[in-house]
């Protein structure tokens, strides 16, 4: 069964960093497809930026040069790290898996608040 569990998020100030993380179980990261997702209150859920079985990766305009999307296969885990941040980051951050070997997938984490202060 295909467990996905984030951590990492808090409240951090402008121009801050954190990094999020998510622990997969159940599936091998380095096969999948992985994204991180954000939403906002009161706004649609938003595709932030995503990593594919080959290592490459694609990130929303809005984060480009800020964020980066990373695994580590070792520990079957994905990150986020997240530098010069901004109010409008705000949001619960969730990971997806959205691809396996087998074809597409929808498996979601529970989320994590990040929050920014000004």
């Amino acid at each position: 069964q295909v467990q996905l569990v984030e951590s990492g998020g808090g409240l951090v100030q402008v121009g801050g960093s954190l990094r999020l993380s998510c622990a997969a179980s159940g599936l091998i990261l380095q096969f999948s497809v992985m994204n991180w997702y954000r939403q906002a209150p009161g706004e649609q859920r938003e595709l932030v930026a995503l990593i594919d079985s080959d290592g490459r990766t694609t990130y929303a305009d809005s984060v480009k040069g800020r964020f980066t999307i990373s695994r580590d296969n070792a520990k079957n885990t994905l990150y986020l790290q997240m530098n010069s941040l901004k109010p409008e980051d705000t949001a619960v951050y969730y990971c997806k898996l959205g691809r396996t070997t087998s074809g597409p997938a929808n498996y979601w984490g529970q989320g994590t608040q990040v929050t920014v202060s000004s």
